[in-house]
């Protein structure tokens, strides 16, 4: 017999001094256990991004997150239309190395 998935519901506590930021840019890399997420602002004309946030997470969890952001971008297209990415596909977007995207 399956096990019944139960549904948990969880309250985020969402400060209300909170500072949203503006990231177009993300590197990604990992290490045997876990997964890294850097995420910056690209200026026009500037080398330098500065990384405002850094996501530490497991791979589960992060597997996890591909999983919903691919369902919350079906979902979006579904409203909104598809997202055309640059011709050439994500290397056409690669800024340098192996790891920042821009859009």
């Amino acid at each position: 017999m399956a096990a019944e998935k139960k549904q948990v519901q969880v309250q985020l506590d969402l400060p209300s001094d909170l500072e949203a930021i503006y990231s177009n840019l993300a590197v990604i890399s990992h290490t045997p256990s876990e997964i890294f997420v850097d995420l910056a602002c690209l200026l026009p004309n500037l080398p330098k991004a500065k990384v405002h946030t850094r996501v530490v997470m497991t791979p589960l969890n992060a597997k996890l997150l591909q999983q919903a952001l691919a369902e919350n971008l079906r979902k979006y297209e579904a409203q909104f239309g598809e997202i055309q990415l640059p011709p050439g596909g994500i290397g056409a977007s690669l800024v340098g190395g192996n790891g920042p995207l821009t859009p």
